[in-house]
Order: structure tokens, then C-alpha cells, then sequence
């Protein structure tokens, strides 16, 4: 099998309800390819961030079955599974009172890396988002501006040099010329790098410009799949919506 083809996140026919019975995923069906970055596209409520934490084991399917590297998410430690996995959201979620360093250093040090591989990876990882380590390393996250933040988040994620990347909303608390430009230096890296991304998004834009392909969620059901041409193009009512919006110049509208 052609390995940009593989397949290595699995979701098989999975649902997802809350204790009091509401069904927040229905029925998704979908895989993820090795190296592709995923866009999950769709409005508040829709079932992305859900989907995200049925990867890490942060929630467990109620029917169906999750498969990360051929194997059920149930049959993988979770820990292990988690270390695996970078994970970056909205506003960095650095811990304020830990150092840049600290930050981005935290995965080796579980890992039990030796003290001056972890020293090396850090200046590696601030180096490769574009942050000078001289001028960074010993600030803390207070000191930062958002984009600065988020690159930190974005660094700490590829610290332990995870094979996968789950991303909610990363860029979306950011001004608009700050998020541009983060987004065109994530897509020159996820170039380099080749990780296998899955990204939440409400912005079209976004999506179009950071996916390989883009599966739209409405009501916690899969709409559909499409590469970015596909998408523009897709005769579906509702994914029509959403590339009107983007026409009009309403990309970042929740619909």
C-alpha cells in the first residue's frame, strides 16, 4: 500500500452520547491517512471537537469502534496512546506558571529523555516555529503575545515527536492578520514535517487552505468528504451553504 495512502486513524460506524441520552455523534464513518492534515469542518455543536477526544481516549464511543494504528483505542494504555498524540487548542493551554522551556520540554521529561537531549529539542522546536531560543526560553506564557503563544503550544505538541497531531480551533482566538499568517507558516511546516493532522475549524478559509481534505459535520453527522476542489464544487445543500458564505466573504461565520 502506497503509504500516503495508509490508512491509520479509524472510525467505524461509531456514536457518542451523554449520560442524560443526547446523541452528540451519530453513525460516523471515516478514516484519516498518513501524513494528510484532515480539516473538521462544521458549526458550534456539530461533533468536531467530539470526534477529537474519541481519538486520545479523552471520551469513549458508545457504539462503534475508534482504531488508532489498526489497534481500538480500547486495547491501548491511554497514556500511551496520549503520548503519542500532540495536542494544540485555542489560546495554547501553556501551563502560566511553567517557563517557554518548561512548556515545550514537558512530553521528553515524562518520557524520561536524558537532560541535554531535551535542551537540544527545545531550541530544535523553537527554532522550527520561528521563535529565537536566546530571546524565548526562559519567558513565560504571560510574556507572549497570542501568536507567540500559540507557536509555543504548536512547538510543545511536536516535542516528542509524536506521529499524530489533533488540533481544536488553534488559531481562532487570534487577530485576523496574526492568524493568516500563523496559518501560512502551519502549512509550510505540516510540508517539512508530514505529520498526520486532524484540525478543527469553523472557518472555510481555514479549512480549505490547511486540508488535505475536509469532512463536514452538521449535527454531529458526516456530511460528506472532499478535497478543497471537491468541496467548492459539492452539490450537497449544505456543504453549498458554507462555500456561499466563503464567496461572500463570510469565512469565519459560524453559519
Amino acid at each position: 500500500m502506497n503509504e500516503a495512502q495508509e490508512t491509520v486513524i479509524e472510525f467505524r460506524r461509531v456514536s457518542f452520547r451523554l449520560a442524560n441520552e443526547h446523541l452528540l455523534l451519530s453513525d460516523l464513518s471515516l478514516s484519516v491517512r498518513r501524513g494528510e492534515t484532515l480539516t473538521l469542518l462544521g458549526r458550534s455543536g456539530s461533533g468536531k471537537t467530539t470526534t477529537l477526544k474519541l481519538i486520545n481516549r479523552m471520551l469513549e464511543p458508545s457504539t462503534g469502534e475508534v482504531r488508532v494504528e489498526g489497534r481500538s483505542t480500547l486495547d491501548w494504555d491511554p497514556i500511551r496512546l496520549r503520548r503519542s498524540i500532540g495536542y494544540v487548542i485555542q489560546e495554547a493551554g501553556l501551563f502560566p506558571h511553567f517557563t517557554v522551556e518548561r512548556n515545550i520540554g514537558l512530553v521528553p521529561q515524562l518520557e524520561r529523555w536524558a537532560p541535554e537531549k531535551i535542551r537540544a529539542r527545545v531550541h530544535e522546536m523553537l527554532a522550527l516555529v520561528g521563535l529565537p531560543p536566546e530571546r524565548f526560553l526562559s519567558r513565560y506564557p504571560r510574556e507572549l503575545s497570542g501568536g507567540q503563544r500559540q507557536r509555543v503550544g504548536v512547538a510543545r505538541a511536536l516535542a516528542g515527536d509524536p506521529p499524530f497531531l489533533l488540533m481544536d480551533e488553534p488559531f481562532g482566538a487570534l487577530d485576523p492578520l496574526t492568524r493568516v499568517e500563523i496559518q501560512r507558516e502551519f502549512r509550510a511546516l505540516q510540508e517539512r514535517l508530514k505529520k498526520t493532522i486532524v484540525f478543527v475549524t469553523h472557518d472555510v478559509r481555514e479549512a480549505l487552505l490547511l486540508g488535505t481534505r475536509i469532512a463536514l459535520l452538521e449535527e454531529g453527522r458526516l456530511v460528506g468528504i472532499y478535497t478543497p476542489g471537491e468541496f467548492l464544487h459539492a452539490p450537497d445543500p449544505i456543504a453549498a451553504t458554507y462555500v456561499a458564505a466563503y464567496r461572500a466573504g463570510d469565512a469565519n461565520s459560524n453559519l
